[in-house]
């Protein structure tokens, strides 16, 4: 488990999620310590880690949308190497070892969607603690307060909810139903700090 990185989502429980340089900037004006990176490229993916990291903000990447990385593990170790990332998102359960044993946050992202998503998460306790991952963020955020508890209890992981957070309520009712923190788009979201 990635103790610092779970110490920092406690100690700001709102993560900006960016989607291009637009949100980079505005992120790096706020008080967010942790920031999603849902955008680039392999050739601007380690400028945009190094702003991230030389505002003392941790960049996280999502290695799915990163144009020319594969999902694979030579992709978590370029994204080691040769970024300041200082954690990756992926869908892909395969990879979470990989991240874990390259000393990296691993973030995975799952979709809730139906009961097959549900089965999902109830399977990742099963699996051994090299392959589980350090948090969950399920998507969408506003799911409804008995769901998100139904999720945490049946993971037992620090869980993070995103995607579709608009509001002060949206973003209550996750934390207040057992999510450690929110991730969001938005930069109103992101000023609540």
């Amino acid at each position: 488990m990635n103790i610092e990185f779970l110490d920092k989502l406690e100690d700001s429980p709102i993560v900006a999620a960016i989607r291009n340089e637009e949100g980079l900037h505005a992120c790096l004006q706020t008080d967010v310590e942790i920031v999603f990176v849902l955008y680039g490229d392999v050739c601007s993916i380690s400028g945009i880690t190094e702003q991230i990291a030389a505002a003392g903000k941790t960049p996280v990447v999502h290695l799915d949308l990163i144009d020319g990385l594969s999902q694979r593990e030579a992709a978590v170790d370029f994204l080691k190497e040769k970024t300041a990332a200082r954690g990756i998102i992926t869908t892909r359960s395969s990879l979470i070892s990989c991240i874990k044993e390259k000393g990296m946050a691993a973030v995975l992202r799952i979709f809730i969607l139906d009961s097959r998503a549900m089965d999902t998460v109830g399977k990742l306790t099963r699996q051994s603690y090299a392959s589980q991952p350090d948090v969950i963020e399920v998507l969408p955020g506003t799911l409804a307060p008995k769901v998100i508890k139904n999720i945490r209890q049946k993971a037992n992981l620090p869980l993070i909810c995103g995607g579709l957070i608009s509001d002060r309520e949206d973003v209550m009712n996750a934390l207040n139903n057992g999510a450690i923190a929110v991730s969001a788009t938005n930069p109103s979201i992101w000023a609540m700090l």
